[in-house]
């Protein structure tokens, strides 16, 4: 990893290896980068995870061992923009496999408790089309879903 820029750092309580290779597994453009585990200077054991840097789709991540101190929550969210229904029906099934859980609007957790918003990407511009009819329309189909159905959110957008 660069210097410049940004990286998000996921604290995880011992699952940070699983977690980065999952991502890896579940995004195009990914990959794992340097593992630094403890040293006798703790606190973890000696030799243990401590870090694992990875790419997943073009963005920088940290995974850390912290410990059960914290915990993923709602609060942060990663949104996964999709061109069609079938990058929606992947992601959604990848990222809720194994103890994951979908909920309202698109949004879900992992089997980490990492929230992701699984998105169509003609989403945004739907709900802030200046007809407001076309935009209610788009928000009200959205608002009643769990995995976003681009063909039901394209039809109430068109008002059929």
């Amino acid at each position: 990893m660069t210097t410049d820029g940004f990286s998000t750092c996921l604290w995880f309580d011992g699952q940070a290896s699983e977690a980065a290779e999952f991502y890896v597994s579940v995004f195009k453009n990914s990959s794992i980068g340097r593992v630094s585990r403890y040293t006798d200077a703790g606190p973890g054991e000696t030799g243990s995870v401590l870090t694992v840097e990875f790419t997943a789709n073009g963005q920088r991540f940290v995974a850390l061992n912290g410990g059960p101190q914290f915990t993923f929550n709602e609060a942060i969210s990663f949104q996964v923009l999709c061109a069609d229904q079938e990058e929606i029906d992947h992601y959604w099934t990848r990222l809720t496999e194994n103890g994951g859980e979908g909920g309202p609007c698109g949004w879900l957790k992992d089997r980490y408790g990492v929230s992701w918003q699984v998105v169509y990407d003609r989403l945004p511009e739907m709900i802030h089309d200046p007809d407001r009819k076309k935009a209610d329309r788009a928000t009200e189909a959205m608002m009643g879903m769990g995995k976003l159905d681009v063909a039901v959110l394209e039809r109430a957008y068109a008002g059929e």
